[in-house]
């Protein structure tokens, strides 16, 4: 036999294998049709839970917006050094790209609704103690800092988990309206939170927006503790955190689609982020600038964002999505530059709308494209780590552009954020551009579970599939097996290997394994549409009287040949 990857040599057990109970030797159930659902841009508050859970994001939003603005303009009160100003950008947002993995992984494993119920509390406890804080003037630039991070962490456990819930409460015809909602809900806080923060700030003072928020924040822990939302142990038990971990990071990594939106979500945050940074010192320059000007700057974008989800069903329906992205990304390049020469409000606020727009759009296109394409097994875990990407490219983009920003000045900084934006965003499009052709997440259905007398013990599973072919098309089944390969991967198995016989052309082994028992059962009910299809056409190669035949073993030693022993030179030994 020939390896197309070094194989450790193994002693196997007599394997226990039923062919019927084997995914690439069982037919599935056919899957309905989806129902021609109201795509209308407000259909999904028709239903009476996601617009119970889109109230408690929208004061979530509300806090967030009032919390930022409030801590910007606090630092500026405390120091004028860009570099200090733009780290409150990244003490926020690091978080999110520090925990987002293991958050997403127990967004996935634990009861959702008790895990948003912690989040929402956390960041109520962290706004009291700003508040605190700050009513007794002791709050200093390290300790505002600080205190962010802390607030950031209940942002990085709340986000993975509240988008997973959402594909839960509308059809699947209806998401991309119920994720531009929620985008509208972001920027209708990013309207609404600047101008409470920004009147309380000029009439109290920052500590009581922190007070107000930490309020606001038990109130939507209210809504979420009323919502009903049963929830059914696994059958098969918990995954282990560190399981669930890999797992997801293996989906993305063998996901061709979702590393070319994480890679663009993430070069688009990073240049824009110049301009969200700097925006306070931006506000000062403008001829009259106060944080009044700053919060009718935030309110402005908000604005443009919540008038685009309107237009967004026409756009998506008229242009691909790589289209309306890169125009998306290319349009709020040209408002920052424009923010980086103009003093005039009057011209500053137009560009602000326009930006606002463009920056929904962006968003919004890259995060259909990631939810579609997850199953919902993973959802969480593939979401965090699109939040990671988004929130860590907002945290390295607020320090780099904030030390450029002390090297050189504001407006160098926004100019050159706008042009490597533009160029880096239209080279990651040509290089890895939306193909239009997503796996189907659909599940495929319950699939009959392999029998054995009893559940072996701990240890791995190796699984093998006899496949018998016309050995004149071996190119066609090995780049076949390529894709089985990225399959096998995405749903758990911890390896993956295709053998060829020397003496008998045309048959190959394709060799799984699995790191227990347990999770060669999960990669069943893992089983996608898209994985149906994928075995249908692997057994279109197989020219066997039978089925392609299944073993199932368990791993009982591994034997590692390392490189020979080099003896010491003469006299230097160790005896």
């Amino acid at each position: 036999m020939h390896s197309y990857r070094s194989a450790a040599q193994a002693t196997l057990r007599r394997p226990h294998y039923d062919r019927r109970a084997m995914p690439d030797s069982q037919p599935h159930p056919s899957a309905a049709p989806l129902a021609d659902e109201d795509l209308g841009a407000l259909a999904p508050f028709r239903h009476r839970v996601f617009s119970l859970l889109w109230s408690t994001w929208l004061i979530a939003n509300l806090c967030m917006w009032m919390n930022d603005v409030a801590a910007a303009w606090l630092m500026t009160t405390l120091t004028e050094q860009p570099n200090w100003v733009a780290l409150v950008q990244t003490a926020a947002t690091l978080p999110v790209f520090l925990l987002g993995l293991p958050s997403g992984a127990l967004a996935d494993i634990l009861n959702r609704k008790h895990f948003l119920l912690f989040t929402q509390l956390w960041v109520a406890v962290v706004g009291a103690l700003l508040a605190l804080a700050a009513f007794a003037q002791v709050i200093t630039p390290p300790l505002l800092l600080l205190l962010l991070f802390c607030n950031g962490v209940g942002l990085a456990l709340r986000w993975p988990v509240f988008s997973a819930i959402v594909p839960e409460l509308v059809p699947r015809a209806q998401l991309p309206a119920a994720l531009a909602l929620n985008g509208a809900s972001m920027n209708a806080a990013r309207i609404v939170g600047p101008l409470i923060a920004g009147a309380l700030i000029a009439s109290l003072g920052s500590a009581w927006v922190f007070g107000l928020n930490a309020v606001l924040s038990v109130g939507a822990a209210v809504v979420i503790s009323r919502w009903q939302r049963p929830h059914t142990p696994h059958p098969l038990g918990r995954e282990s955190l560190r399981g669930a971990m890999r797992v997801g990071l293996q989906y993305v990594m063998q996901s061709y689609h979702l590393k070319g939106v994480l890679l663009r979500i993430a070069l688009f945050f990073f240049h824009s982020t110049a301009l969200i940074a700097l925006l306070p010192l931006v506000a000062r320059e403008i001829e009259g600038g106060n944080a009044g000007t700053f919060t009718v700057l935030l309110a402005a974008m908000g604005a443009g964002a919540i008038a685009s989800t309107f237009v967004l069903p026409q756009l998506r329906r008229a242009f691909p999505r790589d289209r309306l992205v890169l125009a998306g990304a290319i349009t709020q390049a040209a408002t920052m530059a424009l923010m980086a020469v103009t003093r005039s409000l009057w011209l500053a606020v137009p560009a602000m709308l326009l930006c606002g727009g463009a920056w929904l759009t962006t968003a919004n296109s890259l995060s259909v494209s990631a939810q579609i394409s997850l199953p919902d097994w993973v959802r969480a875990r593939g979401m965090s780590m699109y939040q990671m990407a988004i929130m860590g490219a907002t945290a390295l983009g607020a320090a780099v552009w904030g030390q450029v920003a002390t090297w050189t000045n504001v407006p160098l900084t926004l100019g050159i954020g706008a042009a490597s934006g533009i160029l880096t965003m239209a080279i990651a499009t040509w290089r890895m551009p939306d193909r239009g052709v997503i796996d189907d997440p659909t599940p495929a259905g319950p699939w009959p579970l392999p029998q054995v007398e009893a559940p072996p013990p701990e240890g791995r599973v190796v699984v093998t599939v006899e496949y018998q072919i016309d050995p004149a098309r071996a190119t066609a089944f090995r780049a076949l097996m390529e894709e089985s390969r990225r399959s096998r991967l995405r749903v758990g198995a911890v390896d993956w290997e295709l053998l060829s016989d020397i003496n008998e052309p045309g048959r190959f082994i394709e060799v799984i394994e699995d790191a227990s028992w347990t999770e060669h059962l999960r990669r069943f009910e893992r089983t996608t549409t898209a994985d149906v299809a994928l075995r249908e056409r692997k057994l279109a190669f197989h020219i066997g009287t039978e089925p392609p035949r299944v073993r199932r073993a368990l791993r009982e030693s591994t034997v590692r040949t390392g490189p020979a022993s080099t003896p010491s030179p003469s006299g230097r030994g160790l005896g």
